[in-house]
């Protein structure tokens, strides 16, 4: 029996990881954040009032199993036309078959089968939610495009409705995981979003899956400026308890002088790893050259990262975690 992996994020990092993973003999199911309200995401999700489509057609695309043009055209963005403009042709497909099946979920699962999709992909939530952040100075910053520009320093998150629902087949793969990955992706308005969807951060902690959380490699402003890994792993626990992850991915190997220069301009830089924090926060490093660089941009390398998930699976009753060679 294939065994079960979900991974929990949105953007552009849960897209590469998943083209990794899909590789490999296992069972995938993708939880997608809904939070995001810029773009043609945002714009469909006001005016048809629908979870935004943008990160679950991107994962969509990651999964599929399709000719290259096919995914191309999912991917197609219009440039002109009254109304079309800055669309993508998934995005319009996803808010369609919303419209036909009169669920989003629904929706979903009818693309996945147009597109062969290898594996579930699972809103965190089957409705919009509104993300806010308080900030340092007390301030309160709704809605996710707008929390990094504020640049005020993030105290908190919570999402709005408080009692929103997850799907229960999110819960159930929860359950039934093998191993639970997180990110990567920005931490505050990407992972941490599903995570805040009441039921899900229990299911993780509840679930006897490994669990790995795969960090940034470089800082984001605004969101995490002058984090280190093990701040990033502190947000997390901060808002979803300390027994989230037991594993934490980090790339251990110096970025190019002239990739980080042209970061610095976005006031980016790479991700310090404290490895000795780490481990004293109970959570198990893997380090290596996670990372690839290629036209001066930075991405996780896929195939590496899901080979370093798939030996977690491999040693699964082998190798215990740092936490547990330290139990009391």
């Amino acid at each position: 029996m294939k065994k079960k992996v979900v991974v929990i994020g949105g953007g552009t990092g849960l897209s590469v990881i998943l083209r990794g993973l899909k590789t490999f003999p296992v069972d995938i199911t993708a939880i997608v954040t809904v939070a995001d309200d810029g773009g043609s995401s945002g714009i469909l999700r006001k005016e048809l009032d629908i979870p935004p489509p943008g990160d679950v057609r991107n994962v969509l695309v990651a999964l599929a199993e399709v000719e290259p043009l096919v995914e191309e055209l999912f991917q197609h963005r219009f440039s002109s036309g009254d109304g079309l403009s800055g669309h993508s042709l998934g995005n319009l497909l996803l808010a369609g078959m919303t419209s036909i099946t009169g669920d989003f979920q629904k929706g979903i699962s009818a693309i996945s089968r147009v597109l062969n999709v290898r594996g579930r992909v699972l809103p965190a939530a089957n409705e919009s939610i509104v993300l806010h952040a308080e900030m340092h100075d007390g301030s309160i910053v709704s809605g996710e495009s707008s929390i990094p520009l504020a640049a005020k320093g993030i105290k908190r998150v919570y999402l709005s409705p408080e009692h929103v629902s997850p799907l229960p087949e999110t819960l159930d793969a929860l359950q039934e995981a093998d191993l639970i990955v997180l990110g990567p992706g920005s931490l505050y308005t990407s992972i941490v979003p599903n995570l805040l969807v009441p039921g899900i951060k229990e299911a993780i902690t509840a679930s006897k899956a490994k669990k790995a959380y795969i960090c940034n490699v470089m800082t984001q402003a605004g969101e995490t400026d002058g984090y280190s890994a093990s701040d990033h792993l502190q947000g997390l626990f901060k808002h979803c308890g300390d027994q989230l992850v037991e594993y934490i991915l980090v790339n251990s190997t110096t970025i190019s002088e002239s990739v980080r220069s042209l970061y610095r301009l976005e006031k980016a830089e790479q991700v310090v790893v404290d490895s000795d924090v780490l481990e004293s926060m109970g959570v198990t490093p893997i380090k290596g050259r996670f990372v690839l660089e290629a036209n001066q941009k930075l991405r996780h390398d896929a195939m590496k990262v899901s080979k370093a998930l798939m030996s977690l699976l491999e040693e699964k009753e082998q190798q215990p975690t740092y936490r547990e060679r330290n139990r009391c």
